[in-house]
């Protein structure tokens, strides 16, 4: 018996001392992000990755464009030993509207995309307005979190009533 809890005493001890592995992302052709800016575009510890700001730069249209960012998270997260279906929160910063009514417009369009990468157990999300983003001429900026594996079995629970 006391060989038994000693051995669970050093298992415990030795789980409780190892080091959380933490990870830098930085997928191909955003090299510069870590040298010149000094942020990494995702980094990942242990099953929890978090990914940076990406902005909706690249694009001819406004549809274009957060269509990029959205297909440069799926890319990060596939970096990060992640995917989609494992986010589990979304913050999206929006610079071009300036009132409410015009929020609701952009969101309507937004939204149409953002059902195209989330098709169910949606994360949750904060959309913000801004004034200003780093990235010029883009209209949204995003960052994300996920869960790896999280998304292979989702549950849906309905924990209020209407």
């Amino acid at each position: 018996m006391r060989l038994a809890l000693l051995s669970l005493v050093l298992l415990l001890s030795a789980c409780a001392s190892a080091p959380v592995a933490r990870t830098h992302i930085i997928p191909a052709g955003w090299e510069s992000t870590y040298d010149d800016y000094h942020y990494s575009p995702a980094v990942r510890v242990g099953d929890t990755v978090i990914v940076s700001g990406i902005p909706a730069m690249q694009g001819d249209n406004y549809e274009a464009k957060i269509g990029f960012m959205f297909e440069t998270l799926k890319k990060t997260l596939a970096a990060s030993g992640a995917e989609l279906s494992d986010v589990v929160e979304i913050n999206t910063f929006h610079a071009q509207p300036k009132n409410t009514a015009e929020f609701q417009a952009e969101f309507e369009v937004f939204k149409k995309i953002h059902a195209q990468y989330f098709k169910t157990h949606y994360p949750a999300w904060t959309a913000v307005g801004t004034t200003a983003l780093l990235a010029d001429g883009a209209p949204v900026e995003m960052r994300a979190m996920a869960i790896v594996g999280s998304g292979q079995n989702p549950k849906k629970v309905a924990a209020y009533s209407k």
